[in-house]
């Protein structure tokens, strides 16, 4: 694995895709309102959240993939169980963190929201183009 694969992402990237997926999911919860007062309303806001959750998503994904990918890599797992130098408790609770992630379908769940979302963004974007 490379280097810069262990740099940890800026602060302001993390904050900045917390907000994107943030709007996103209002974005999509204000629909309902919006379809009272105006189908180019809610049509703007549909496109808000779905490109806000195709960012949003492939970022999460991203980072899940590459925290497995770590613990693979460096077989964590195995270093956990090895390690002798740490409270009982510490080791339990490490092990319990790297297992987990590494067990967990949350990435597959953020790639399967990416994909279909990004399947949506094209269907709808045919859509809009043929009913125009």
């Amino acid at each position: 694995m490379k280097k810069e694969a262990l740099k940890p992402i800026p602060k302001s990237i993390k904050w900045t895709l917390f907000w994107i997926g943030a709007i996103a999911t209002l974005a999509y919860r204000i629909i309902i309102v919006l379809n009272f007062y105006s189908p180019a309303w809610v049509k703007i806001s549909w496109y808000i959240g779905t490109v806000g959750f195709i960012l949003y998503f492939g970022y999460l994904y991203s980072i899940q993939h590459k925290r497995v990918k770590l613990i693979l890599d460096y077989n964590l797992l195995e270093v956990v169980k090895r390690t002798s130098n740490i409270k009982p408790k510490q080791k339990e609770a490490l092990h319990y963190v790297v297992s987990t992630t590494l067990k967990s379908k949350s990435r597959w769940n953020s790639l399967f929201i990416f994909v279909l979302t990004l399947i949506a963004l094209v269907v709808g974007i045919i859509l809009d183009l043929i009913m125009v």
